[in-house]
């Protein structure tokens, strides 16, 4: 084996152990394997490595570009409320019962997925189906899983579906194995993945009512322990060593078991100011206390507690105040911020109570947790002061559906022109989807349908940056040799027991195999970035026309997206995880019915269209 393949190998090792254990982002590996490999090829130590001017190349690709297009151009739907308006008819249709309303409400998710980028789908969604739920008399997490996994059927059924499937045509446009591969075309994908969207959305229907646990809100998800929270008052001593202090820099802020909410003087509530007054003699400190906060608080020198009343997290709401769920959007300006740095207090006079993440309750120094996409936060305010979070739009709230925009629902049919135009244009071949798509942007920003501003806002940036990083190692393992071996190790598997027909059915078996346990550890871009090119260099391994290489391809695309056994392998998976209080079991016990759906599914229609039977 050459040196450059080794390094090759070791390199994709470090970053698949990356990604499996998370102690970095996925995008902070990437660009630190980017950079690694641009250091490689500046020395030229390598005679079949890249030089870092074809490393840089990897800029130029079109998918990424198209990708990013296609996250303003859902953008733009959400900002004039189109899903919203299509996902409030759904109310109607909660008088038909859990079943037909589940059939009724995949069908809609997967149609809208098909078209429109996955995550802004699920996330619009969210606070319409918390209300549904309880119109329908069902928990949340009764119906978070299937809309996840029905946006994934819908993007496996069109180019422009997921990013998974326009990075699988990117990789055709650039490849050297086949060089006259035609592009994936607009509607392709369908005759896989239409099939197997019908099947999978009649076994959900079917099953996921018995196979889906009974899951609550963060508001009821706390341990009994964590729920016999105190909401009491205590009073600044003229002699305490608090007087002159600011509360929130004092030992009282750093105990475990107790958490300041407000501070009362002459009757009034300080809000957004308690931040930074410094306590006088007389100051009232409202505290949420655990029992242990409760004796902790009661030894602190100048502080008298007045009242040590019990009360429940669901009991401190009063007729001033309230509390709610809120989830942090995959596009929210809070992502990597601390509780500190948000300012809620500041901004919004609301007091952060608990903050749920990955089936973890946390309610302990929250100040200190920088926030994540998906967290679920247990915000409590007055009314109006929560109104305020849910016009700025940093935040999901999750008990009702966000107030509507009028000046921009009117401009919904200009939208949905865009997206009509970018679709039809690519699916006649007039227009690359790339050129399409731009133009698309284009349009929407000339129309007033987005901002500059909030088109940037909206592009997940973290997803280019992991693709650039993951098309650079592909580029590598090409150059290197490392893909053909791959391939051809693959190949000497199943050529050691079959030839022919045989061979070429078992090597798909052992690319959607690999490819779908790989995307279960791993993003599904990262997934398709390693293994589409492999695909090609398996079927030219096989000695396979272009036509039958692109089965192996469109198997990989679909492989990629399949993900449904983990909250890790897609993002809407994931977002849902934590939003519903799922465990990681929860999606293993209904994920693994899907996948060998999809897994069986796919194999059987490819050897049916390209005739691998015969």
């Amino acid at each position: 084996m050459e040196i450059e393949a080794i390094v090759s190998f070791i390199l994709l090792g470090c970053a698949l152990l990356s990604f499996f254990l998370e102690k970095c982002s996925v995008d902070i590996t990437a660009l630190a394997l980017l950079a690694v490999i641009l250091l490689i090829s500046c020395f030229g130590i390598f005679s079949s490595w890249p030089n870092y001017l074809q490393v840089l190349q990897v800029f130029s690709s079109e998918a990424p570009l198209t990708i990013a297009a296609m996250f303003v151009i859902s953008a733009a739907l959400n900002r004039c409320r189109v899903i919203e308006q299509i996902s409030k008819l759904l109310g109607f249709f909660c008088k038909f019962g859990y079943t037909k309303f589940m059939l009724i409400l995949l069908c809609l998710v997967a149609l809208i997925s098909a078209f429109v980028n996955n995550t802004p789908v699920v996330v619009v969604l969210l606070p319409v189906i918390f209300t549904l739920s309880r119109q329908l008399g069902v928990s949340s997490s009764k119906l978070l899983i299937p809309v996840s996994y029905a946006s994934i059927f819908g993007g496996c059924c069109t180019l422009v579906g997921t990013s998974t499937n326009i990075l699988a045509n990117g990789i055709i446009t650039s490849t050297e194995v086949y060089p006259n591969l035609e592009p994936i075309g607009m509607f392709e994908l369908s005759k896989l993945g239409l099939p197997l969207l019908l099947i999978s959305l009649g076994f959900l229907t079917l099953f996921a009512r018995r196979l889906l646990p009974e899951r609550e809100g963060l508001t009821n998800i706390l341990s009994d322990i964590e729920q016999k929270q105190f909401l009491t008052e205590a009073v600044v001593l003229k002699s305490s060593p608090l007087v002159g202090r600011i509360a929130f820099e004092s030992d009282i802020a750093k105990m475990s078991g107790t958490r300041i909410l407000d501070i009362i003087r002459h009757g009034n509530s300080l809000g957004n100011e308690a931040n930074t007054t410094k306590l006088i003699a007389g100051d009232k400190l409202i505290l949420s206390c655990k029992p242990q906060g409760i004796i902790e608080t009661k030894e602190i020198d100048g502080l008298s507690l007045v009242d040590e009343t019990k009360f429940g997290l669901e009991q401190i709401s009063t007729e001033e105040s309230m509390m709610v769920e809120a989830v942090i959007g995959p596009s929210s300006p809070l992502i990597s911020k601390t509780i500190t740095e948000a300012n809620f207090r500041s901004r919004y006079n609301l007091g952060i109570l608990a903050l749920h993440r990955k089936g973890k309750n946390l309610n302990s120094q929250l100040e200190q947790i920088r926030l994540q996409a998906s967290d679920t936060i247990l915000l409590m305010g007055t009314k109006h002061d929560i109104q305020k979070l849910r016009d700025s739009e940093e935040t999901i709230l999750l008990d009702q559906v966000m107030v509507p925009m009028e000046n921009f629902r009117n401009k919904a049919p200009l939208a949905l022109g865009v997206l009509a135009m970018v679709i039809f244009t690519a699916t006649l071949g007039w227009l690359p989807i790339s050129v399409a798509s731009l133009l698309g942007v284009a349009l929407l920003f000339l129309t007033g349908c987005i901002k500059p501003r909030e088109a940037y806002d909206s592009v997940e940036w973290n997803i280019l940056v992991l693709i650039y990083g993951m098309l650079a190692l592909g580029m590598v393992l090409e150059y290197s040799g490392a893909s053909h071996m791959i391939a051809l190790s693959v190949g000497e598997i199943t050529g050691g027991v079959l030839d022919g027909p045989t061979q070429v059915i078992a090597t798909l078996v052992v690319l959607y195999l690999i490819t779908s346990i790989l995307t279960e550890l791993l993003s599904n871009a990262a997934t398709i970035v390693i293994m589409a090119p492999i695909s090609l260099e398996i079927a030219n391994q096989l000695g396979l026309s272009s036509m039958d290489a692109r089965a192996f391809l469109l198997t990989t695309c679909v492989a990629a997206s399949a993900s449904f056994i983990t909250p890790i392998g897609y993002q809407t998976n994931t977002f849902v995880y934590s939003v519903g209080g799922y465990k990681f079991s929860d999606f293993a016990k209904i994920g693994i019915f899907l996948n060998l759906i999809y897994f069986t599914g796919t194999i059987l229609l490819v050897c049916f269209y390209w005739e691998f039977l015969s």
